[in-house]
Order: structure tokens, then sequence, then C-alpha cells
């Protein structure tokens, strides 16, 4: 009876299509609601229409949600990876092939930058107005990032007052990504020292991160509602006319983002020994989120979903490389962005650089991008590129108006590399899931699996101990299907 019940009901249930259509779905439908407001256009004293409002608060939902789940999800992967890497030999190696791999894309990526910036020469041919010209009131500075590796407090909060147009105050809070980390794996090497009193503390964490998982899973099926809603807000806030003069400018940038995202890390994973095309189709689900999210942190528990479930990088290393990368691994914020907008602002204003200023952009962009970690943001990355090479800071203003239209390229091409960067290097250290990684990918866009976290840590700790032990051939990878963690 109960067999019959269950196969009235599945063919009462309507197919759905896969969750990357549903993502493209939303992109076209935001795009077109987003037309939409803009043809209704403002109400009132230029109050946004309803239209409009409804737009903006799905998608500022969407990415609230997403915010949440990444305080507890760091922490909680963070302290559990450290906690399984006392069985791997192996560990400081990993952490410093992942930051090799961050500098050699990032120097390629500011190498394109720059390139594109001599030979299409945008700051040449703009017709931005000079008055336009403006100094940003966050700025990036070297001193910034040591001063965000201590933590203010237990939770990594900080708090931001500032006062609306009619005098009011209000405070809104927000967690430092950086000290989160340094918070975690604290707490992890203390657990680890403790020894077994610790283990209903690891325990606990472990099974912890596992409802985390969960629901991190409810908020990820969210994500074509949450398009929409971004992209049509995005839309109607900023428009496609706002290029305007800066058109050169903006089709320069998007030229270097396309070469990073199409052709190098492409590149990067075929030398690897990668499918490209396998690439691809495992990150996209992250790089469309980060798009029209234009938030690296509001990616991130997508990042690391896809970095661990579609191209099977365990979660002993993604838990630390992934949220490690959304702070530091930014080739499109921290690369492109700043190399072509520091050579737009030396042509505007007339200002000739030598082979020392490129180098110095060369510097900022590879190691530079750890100097915002706390205050994320392509801007206070360009003003640290611009006050370290010398030129005006007041070249921020021009660039303004098609900033968020740059943001969304900037943040694909950002998490698309940082979920690049933990693959590579676990491909090298051979403890890379081939099998997981070169999976056909279900119709939520992701690896199928049963339910997700069914690998346990223990395991893919004891994976990696057996993979340091000795060397595995192909057929010893397939005999590890399942050994691929999700998230």
């Amino acid at each position: 009876m109960s067999t019959q019940t269950e196969q009235v009901n599945q063919k009462r249930r309507i197919p759905l299509p896969s969750f990357g259509v549903q993502v493209l779905l939303g992109l076209v439908l935001g795009l077109a609601l987003g037309v939409a407001a803009l043809q209704i256009g403002p109400v009132g004293d230029g109050e946004p229409n309803w239209l409009a409002t409804t737009l903006e608060t799905i998608g500022s939902t969407f990415v609230a949600l997403l915010r949440t789940i990444v305080p507890p999800l760091i922490v909680l992967a963070v302290i559990s990876s450290i906690a399984n890497l006392r069985n791997v030999t192996n560990a400081a190696r990993l952490a410093g092939k992942t930051l090799l791999w961050f500098a050699i894309t990032a120097l390629v990526s500011v190498a394109i930058g720059i390139t594109l910036g001599l030979t299409i020469r945008p700051g040449l041919n703009s017709a931005v107005d000079a008055g336009s010209a403006a100094e940003p009131s966050n700025h990036g500075s070297w001193l910034a990032f040591i001063e965000s590796l201590v933590p203010a407090n237990f939770l990594g909060l900080a708090a931001d007052t500032s006062t609306a147009d009619d005098g009011s105050l209000s405070t809104s809070l927000s967690f430092n990504v950086l000290q989160l980390i340094v918070i975690a794996v604290v707490l992890g090497i203390a657990a680890v020292k403790v020894g077994k009193a610790a283990e209903p503390f690891i325990n606990f964490t472990e099974s912890t991160l596992q409802v985390v998982l969960k629901a991190l899973w409810w908020v990820i099926r969210l994500a074509p509602i949450g398009t929409v809603g971004l992209l049509g807000n995005a839309v109607y806030s900023y428009g496609w006319t706002t290029i305007g003069a800066l058109g050169q400018y903006t089709i320069t940038v998007y030229v270097g983002l396309a070469l990073v995202l199409f052709v190098l890390y492409p590149v990067v994973a075929a030398v690897n020994g990668l499918s490209p095309a396998k690439y691809f189709s495992g990150v996209w689900p992250a790089v469309q989120l980060g798009f029209v999210s234009r938030s690296s942190l509001g990616t991130l528990p997508v990042t690391q979903r896809v970095t661990e479930q579609n191209l099977g990088v365990p979660r002993y290393y993604s838990a630390f490389a992934v949220p490690f990368g959304a702070t530091t691994k930014m080739d499109g914020c921290a690369a492109i962005y700043p190399a072509i907008s520091a050579i737009f602002v030396a042509q505007f204003f007339g200002i000739d650089l030598s082979i020392t200023d490129y180098l110095l952009i060369v510097f900022v962009s590879v190691i530079g991008s750890a100097a915002t970690a706390g205050t994320t943001g392509a801007t206070v990355m360009l003003t640290l590129t611009l006050s370290t090479v010398g030129l005006p800071l007041e070249g921020v203003g021009l660039l303004l108006a098609v900033d968020p239209i740059l943001d969304m390229g900037r943040t694909a091409v950002n998490v698309a590399g940082q979920a690049l960067v933990p693959a590579i290097v676990a491909k090298r250290e051979g403890i890379l899931d081939l099998v997981r990684y070169n999976a056909r990918r279900g119709s939520t866009g992701f690896v199928p699996l049963d339910e997700p976290g069914t690998v346990t840590a223990e395991e893919q700790a004891a994976e990696a101990a057996t993979a340091e032990a000795e060397e595995r051939d192909p057929e010893a990878e397939r005999t590890a299907a399942g050994s691929g963690s999700p998230s």
C-alpha cells in the first residue's frame, strides 16, 4: 500500500528545472522586473516604487540569510578542520601552497590588467567630467591589515554608527571575517593541545557544524528567488546608462575579468590535470550568486559548498582555505580592477608611470589584498594602490558612477578563484576526490548525495593520512568515490 502511495505522489510531483536553470531563469526574470521598475519610475519625492521596493527587500533578505550563516560556518568549520588536521602531517605544506597559488594567479591577473590598460588606454579616451573627482572616505592601509588581525572581541564584532539626514543615529553590527578565522584557529589549536579532555568540545563542534550545513542547504535552495531580487534591484538602482563617458573603461575592466575567468583559470586547471569544463560546471552556482549579490562574504557558504561537494576538496582543508580566500583571494577586486583603474587615473591626470610604478602596482595586487581584509572592498584596495604608487586619490571619485556595475563581474571572478586554488592544491597533494570532481552534477547543480554531510571529518582525516603515507594512483582515487566531503 505504501509503495502505491509513493508512486502516486511521484506522478503528481511537478518536474522542476535544474538548480542552474532556475538561477538563470531568476537572472532573466530579475532583469525584466528591473526594467519594468525603471519604466514605472520613482514616486512622490523620488521614493522607489512598489516593485523596486519589493525587489530590494527580496534581494537584501536573501543576502542577510547568507551572511547570518557565515560566522558560525567559519568558526565551526575551522575548529573542526584544525582538530582533524592533527592526524595530517602535511598541514603546513597545504597552507604554504595555498598562499603560493594565491600569489601566482594574482600575479598573472595583474599582468593582464596592466597590459589591457596600456593597450586600450581608457584614461585617454574618457569624457568623464574632472569635476567628479573626489577622495573617498575609506582608505586602505598596511597598518589596517595588522590591526585587523587582533580580535576586538570574542565574536569579531564591529559596530558602525551613522547619522541620518533627520539627525537620528543608527548603529549596525558586522563581523570581521579575518578576526573570526584568527579566533577559530586559536580555539582549534587549543582544543588539540588540551587532548582527551577536549574531545566532547570537538564532537560538539562537528555535530553542530552538520546542523549549520543542513540549514545552509535550505538557504541555498532560495538562490533563484534571491537572484530575482538582487539583479532586479541592481538594474533599477544603477541601470545601464550610468556607464556613459566611462564606457571604454568599463569594457576594459570586463575584458580583463573575462580573460581571468575564461582563459587563466581554465589554463591553470588544465595544467594541473583537471578538466576546465568540470571546474566551470562545479563552481558555476557560486559564480552566478557572486555576480548578482556582489559580495564574496555573502557568497561564501555557496563557495564552500561547491568547493567540497562539486570539486572534491576535503573539508579539513577547504574549511580553512575557502574562508581565508574570501578575505585575501580577490583577483577581480585586488588585481584586474586596481591595475586598470590606476592606469586610468594616471592617464586621465597626465601622469607618466615608470617601470617602478608598475612593479609597485604588481606588488600591491599580489600582496596588498591582505591589507584590505579587515575592510574588504574594491574602493579600499584601489586607494591602497593609488597611495602606494603616489597617484591622486581624487581619481577614485571619477570611477564611482560605474562601480556597482563593475562589482558584479569582480565578485564573480573573486569567488571562482577562491574555489579554484583549493582544488589545485588538493590535486597536487593527492587529496582531491577526482571521482567527485568528474562526477555528473545533479538537478540541484551539485553532485548528488543522499544527505549533505554524510562523510565524517574523521574519515577525511584518515584518508589524508593514508595519502600522506603513500602516493595514490588513479585506481586508488576511484575507490574513494564517496570520500569527497559535501558541505
